[in-house]
């Protein structure tokens, strides 16, 4: 299970990557720095962690194969759920509608949390793989 959820991440990683170099160079043709926090974001939580935890997962052989699904799951909906929130927030394409962007925003960082919670356990259940 943790070869797919590795391919998987991988790819959600690169998709990430290049949303992350597509805001960097908007910015840097514009001249602005509005989408700073959004594009930090995008490349920590949504390049690097997924693609960490992509590697991770070709590496090590987990025990608990739902363990390992819910943890890219919920890494997956709370890097797009917290980037798109901090979207919403800082450059308020729509206006400012709190009653939208909060929860958005909160939860996708909530659920990224809990992610990152789910991978330190699964640090602890993991083997290293035999070459």
């Amino acid at each position: 299970m943790e070869t797919v959820w590795s391919k998987r991440l991988i790819r959600f990683a690169a998709i990430f990557g290049l949303i992350g170099a597509f805001l960097g160079s908007h910015m840097a043709g514009a001249g602005s720095l509005a989408f700073r926090p959004v594009h930090a974001h995008i490349l920590v939580v949504g390049w690097l962690s997924l693609f960490a935890w992509g590697v991770y997962y070709k590496a090590f052989r987990i025990q608990a194969s739902k363990l390992v699904s819910a943890q890219a799951i919920t890494g997956i909906i709370g890097a797009a759920g917290l980037s798109i929130g901090l979207w919403l927030q800082y450059l308020q394409p729509f206006g400012d509608s709190k009653a939208i962007i909060l929860p958005i925003y909160i939860g996708g960082g909530t659920i990224l949390l809990i992610s990152f919670l789910l991978f330190v356990i699964v640090t602890f259940v993991s083997k290293e793989q035999k070459a």
